[in-house]
């Protein structure tokens, strides 16, 4: 395969994406797949998607979410505006990757068009509520598309989530320290959980994959959020593998190559 590296615009900053292209002499699908990570982590913690995704023919999108230290030293200045416009950076990921697929392969140009093209928006916890989000985006408007989200669940209401008790917190101290000020827990939790109450998705395929022994997800909070999902007349399908961890994201490599091939995108 080819790797190429690039960025992505976040206001004034540059937030860094890598773009995975499938090996000229394998069969190239008229799949893509756009890519990000989850709360204080980055891309390298997902790559193991990218690279068998782009070893069975599909052209991914990796990208680090700007205010992560890991991936680079970009700063969120202003939380509201990272609430707002964070998942915006899918569309700028899809139009660097549509550049970079043209570039390896002109001959596949019918690829991208929206009668052909299959399109996979996916994350690893916030970088799986932020592909829902991006979803109803109008750019994706006309192309076949779905969400694939790992790691994400809901609690209940009256539940106190492990995101907020004091034990969480407190193992929190050296991450926090990984993000930007913005980016504080006592900002994005209350945020993520919010999002999953009120996220306006209708109509759309989703597939969640979260491990048995997902403790942040919970036991049932996968089963929570396709419940909730489903009632918006989203057709929501999951994965629930033995392992899989929370702080092991790159374990779902082979769940999400699994659920592309089984809808015969690869």
């Amino acid at each position: 395969m080819k790797i190429t590296k690039n960025t992505l615009d976040y206001q004034d900053q540059k937030t860094n994406v890598m773009y995975f292209l499938p090996d000229l002499n394998d069969e190239v699908k008229p799949t893509f797949v756009l890519l990000t990570h989850g709360y204080t982590s980055d891309k390298s913690s997902i790559i193991t998607w990218a690279i068998r995704l782009a070893e069975a023919g599909a052209s991914v999108a990796l990208f680090d979410l700007p205010g992560h230290y890991q991936g680079n030293y970009s700063e969120v200045k202003d939380f509201s505006y990272f609430k707002e416009h964070a998942h915006e950076l899918f569309p700028q990921a899809f139009n660097g990757l549509i550049s970079a697929f043209l570039e390896e392969f002109p001959l596949n140009e019918h690829f991208t068009q929206p009668a052909m093209l299959k399109l996979a928006l996916g994350g690893h916890s916030l970088g799986a509520m932020l592909s829902l989000k991006a979803l109803k985006l109008p750019e994706f408007e006309l192309f076949e598309k779905r969400a694939i989200g790992v790691g994400l669940g809901m609690a209940p209401k009256d539940v106190v989530h492990l995101f907020d008790t004091p034990f969480y917190k407190s193992t929190l101290n050296v991450r926090e320290q990984l993000v930007s000020p913005e980016l504080k827990p006592d900002n994005v939790f209350p945020w993520i959980r919010d999002e999953k109450y009120n996220i306006e998705l209708a109509d759309s395929d989703i597939h969640l994959i979260t491990g048995i022994d997902d403790l942040v997800v919970g036991d049932d909070g996968m089963e929570r959020l396709q419940e909730s999902l489903s009632k918006k007349n989203n057709r929501v399908s999951i994965d629930k593998p033995s392992k899989l961890p929370h702080h092991e994201p790159a374990l779902a490599a082979s769940y999400v190559k699994k659920y592309l091939k089984k809808i015969n995108w690869i």
